[in-house]
């Protein structure tokens, strides 16, 4: 197999921005290091902080489409956050103290029959993923150009908010990797589920205008809605943007 790991990417705030790294230490049975670390609460949210619940309690993608074009950066030494938007502007703010001004400066992002942001939240040590555990996503890069020739046009991978892109691999290889173990760099991961995907990857992550039906491309083309995989890490350590991947 000659596949490799070409990007990592992590997401601070759930919906609000990606950061690129080239590096990373994971960690056995945790998240990637500050992915999904805050969420967002929204008007009707009954999440109190203490542990994991679904996404249905926080802002995101799939009801606020603007949010999609968010990049960010974050500074591990000072704990600061930021923002970048197309039309917003910049912000950086401690998504730990006072987020007024993130809350004023994303307002207008979301939609205006939707729900309006009210906090972040953050449970120490749990990522806020889209599982129950803690969960890495990985991103099957041919599958992705496969989808995009069925839309008909380049779309940024981008839109599918994964942490680890793998190139080299037939298309929807990673569908096969279900209960089976993969090494990446120093790092053996465990696949557990596929990912089913809703609206937020129709949406552009330039504009954060719905642009591409991603949702019909799946369901047109190959009969599901599932796009990538879901897997945790059984042994930690370094991997680098370039390490190859071993199926195990």
């Amino acid at each position: 197999m000659s596949a490799r790991l070409t990007d990592i990417w992590r997401h601070p705030i759930k919906a609000h921005g990606r950061e690129r790294l080239e590096a990373v230490t994971l960690t056995a049975g945790a998240p990637l290091p500050f992915d999904r670390a805050w969420a967002v609460t929204h008007e009707r949210s009954k999440a109190q902080g203490t542990e994991w619940v679904p996404c249905g309690h926080f802002s995101r993608g799939a009801k606020a489409p603007g949010l999609m074009a968010i990049d960010c950066r974050y500074d591990e030494a000072s704990g600061q956050i930021t923002l970048r938007h197309e039309t917003r502007g910049e912000i950086t703010f401690d998504p730990d103290g006072d987020v007024s001004g993130f809350l004023a400066w994303v307002a207008p992002l979301m939609p205006e029959d939707g729900l309006a942001s009210t906090g972040i939240l953050r449970v120490p040590g749990v990522a806020m993923t889209d599982t129950d555990f803690p969960s890495i996503s990985l991103i099957n890069l041919t599958s992705h150009r496969a989808v995009a020739q069925k839309i008909g046009r380049d779309i940024s991978p981008l839109r599918w908010r994964g942490n680890l892109w793998l190139d080299g691999l037939a298309p929807w290889e990673e569908e096969e990797w279900l209960g089976r173990d993969l090494r990446i760099g120093e790092v053996v991961l465990s696949v557990r589920e596929q990912i089913t995907r809703c609206k937020a990857t129709t949406a552009s992550v330039r504009t954060g205008r719905r642009d591409a039906d991603t949702l019909a491309a799946l369901r047109d083309g190959w009969g599901h809605q599932e796009f990538g995989v879901y897997a945790t890490v059984k042994q930690g350590g370094m991997i680098r943007t370039g390490d190859p991947l071993e199926l195990l």
